[in-house]
């Protein structure tokens, strides 16, 4: 085979230079940058600071007087020790050596220490408008206004050509149906602060607006400057519904978060916070519902069972009023009895005192004295007088006083009578007859309670307050 011909154009010089790999080419690269810098002190602005897992601090050092940027990286121990001064916008003195990172080829400063030399003039005229604005109280709590919990019409101020404005569609549209209303504006540069107070205005106006995104996507510290602007902040805390900040990533935080209702990490999460998701919505509609009809099937079964236990202790009424004729027919009896054995004690007590009475009745008291008291005949026959007529004097009081107990007595159990007779005919159903009810009854004697059990033809005996009258079934209507 002939030997490959060198390039078209390339000289004899070319031809024949040493061909080397990239990373030789730049550990030859870093060699040189060591041998020409040294280790020296670098002072500028600290921006794009991220912190990785491993503890490495990797930033970016602007020079605030040319357009003129570096990045550094701060291993561990150099960047635990710097920890309070590696701050975005603080105004550092990093000193180190320039290295070359060969897995990206790029040139960055390696930090060994690091001091303060004061903090930039963007980050002290920031912090001053941030204690101005928080002494005014646009940052309060309490002036935070709750996220609306159905909203139909949210507004989104951000740039037109930015992802964030994709994110926060398609998230909202994963979740739920909103009406999303974009108010573009520049989200960075000279002009934007003026072009995001414009779009708030405009989004304002908008009827039946809810609630308002304001964000962009991630960046340097620097452009998200125009979200820290005074008139931007100022508009923020003033719209007329909650605002959304999602301004950078989680570890920015600008004015505009601190002014608005709600902060979120990022235009997703924004979209996230504002737009409910409907199908956990529907889960969580649907788990209530079975909840409801395991309630109420249980609280059914619970009152039918309550139900049977009044039936069961209610019994048949018809029987009550059999035990109630029964009680009044024992009263009644008894009162009877107790009449008859007391009459029966009068009388005994009558014929005794009779008795008595004829044992010593004046002709058998004469009959005996005569042989012995004849002289005395006059005066007992006188004394005998007396006698009788205080007896039948006292046997004619005892009278009035029988009458009068048996009276008395009478009169008590009558009273009682018609007392019980009373409470009787308010338990007995014939009572509830007179009020214009009737009681229906089967062939059987069976009362009849529902109307499923007689059908059309079947003879039927209904009982008025006064008679009975039989029927016929012409029709039967089921229900209550």
């Amino acid at each position: 085979m002939s030997d490959a011909l060198p390039p078209r154009g390339a000289g004899p010089d070319e031809a024949g230079a040493e061909v080397v790999g990239v990373a030789e080419l730049v550990r030859r690269l870093g060699r040189a940058v060591q041998s020409v810098s040294g280790r020296e002190w670098v002072e500028g602005e600290v921006t794009q600071l991220r912190v990785a897992e491993s503890g490495h601090a990797y930033f970016t050092l602007k020079d605030d007087r040319e357009e003129a940027r570096l990045d550094c990286v701060a291993y561990r121990q150099a960047a635990a020790r710097a920890r309070s001064l590696l701050q975005p916008g603080a105004r550092v003195q990093v000193f180190g050596g320039a290295a070359v990172y060969a897995a990206r080829g790029r040139l960055q400063l390696v930090a060994d220490r690091i001091r303060a030399a004061g903090r930039g003039a963007l980050l002290e005229a920031l912090e001053r408008l941030k204690q101005r604005l928080a002494a005014e109280g646009l940052f309060a709590a309490e002036r935070k206004r709750p996220l609306p919990p159905e909203p139909r019409v949210v507004g989104v101020v951000t740039s037109r050509h930015g992802a964030a404005v994709h994110d926060i569609i398609a998230v909202a549209r994963q979740r739920g149906r909103v009406r999303i209303v974009l108010s573009p504006a520049l989200v960075q540069g000279e002009g934007a602060p003026a072009s995001l107070v414009r779009a708030l205005d405009r989004i304002e106006a908008l009827p039946g607006l809810d609630v308002v995104i304001v964000g962009r996507g991630g960046g340097a510290s620097e452009d998200l400057m125009a979200f820290n602007d005074e008139a931007v902040v100022r508009r923020i805390a003033g719209l007329r519904v909650p605002v959304v900040s999602a301004v950078g990533h989680e570890i920015d935080v600008t004015l505009s978060d601190l002014a608005a209702d709600l902060r979120a990490a990022t235009p997703s999460h924004a979209a996230e916070l504002v737009v409910p998701d409907e199908r956990a919505a529907r889960a969580r509609l649907s788990a209530y519902l079975g909840q409801l009809a395991r309630a109420m099937r249980g609280r059914i079964l619970e009152d039918r069972d309550s139900l049977g236990r009044l039936r069961a202790r209610l019994g048949d009424p018809r029987v009550r009023c059999f035990d109630a004729q029964q009680a009044l027919d024992e009263l009644r009896a008894r009162l009877g009895e107790d009449t008859r054995r007391r009459l029966a004690r009068a009388r005994t007590t009558l014929a005794d005192r009779r008795q008595a009475l004829a044992a010593r009745h004046p002709r058998a008291v004469l009959a005996g004295a005569r042989g012995q008291l004849g002289q005395s005949l006059v005066r007992l026959d006188a004394l005998e007088q007396r006698r009788l007529t205080a007896e039948r004097t006292r046997l004619g009081a005892l009278e009035v006083r029988l009458g009068i107990a048996l009276r008395d007595v009478l009169r008590a159990r009558g009273a009682r009578l018609e007392r019980e007779a009373a409470r009787l005919g308010t338990l007995s159903p014939l009572a509830v007859l007179e009020r214009g009810y009737a009681i229906v009854t089967c062939d059987d004697g069976r009362a009849l309670v529902r109307s499923r059990d007689t059908a059309t033809g079947a003879r039927v005996r209904v009982r008025l307050h006064e008679g009975r009258v039989e029927a016929t079934v012409d029709r039967v209507e089921e229900g209550e």
